[in-house]
């Protein structure tokens, strides 16, 4: 494998395991704040990054290559109200987004079409995410932040398996 696309592959990595500690900070934050139900969504969230993680890892290993692992940074401990949180966690996803645009375009660079055929998934998924951000930042959006219908959405977000 390219050394680039290598070296690319193993930053992705680390940002996809820092997005999973992200979003169990997130969740942590909205337990503490009496969101059982947004905390949940974020758990399944942190759970999924880190089998997108998981998935470059494996894939790397099945191409017959080494993977050396960094330090995760540390991420914040407050997020404010849960309109806050969710537009922290639609910008977070568009900077993934950027980043896998970057793999990608990475492996098509140096032409390796296993790594872009595989990259492919991850591109249709980055859609997916912020898809998922938006519509919750939108209902957000419909009430008063000190309203009782917070208590629905976060019932709502709470049966996300």
């Amino acid at each position: 494998m390219d050394k680039k696309l290598h070296k690319t592959f193993i930053e992705q990595i680390n940002h996809e395991l820092y997005s999973s500690y992200l979003y169990l900070a997130m969740a942590a934050y909205s337990e503490s704040i009496d969101l059982p139900g947004f905390a949940k969504w974020l758990q399944a969230q942190a759970k999924e990054e880190t089998a997108h993680g998981m998935k470059m890892f494996e894939f790397l290993i099945e191409r017959g290559e080494r993977v050396e692992l960094g330090a995760i940074a540390k991420p914040p401990v407050d997020f404010g109200a849960a309109l806050d949180i969710f537009k922290a966690v639609l910008a977070h996803e568009k900077k993934v987004t950027g980043l896998i645009h970057n793999l990608y375009g990475v492996a098509q660079k140096v032409d390796d079409p296993a790594a872009a055929i595989f990259m492919q998934w991850f591109v249709t998924e980055q859609v997916e995410e912020e898809k998922h951000a938006n519509e919750i930042i939108a209902l957000l959006q419909r009430i008063k932040p000190d309203s009782g219908q917070i208590l629905m959405i976060d019932h709502q977000l709470g049966k996300r398996e």
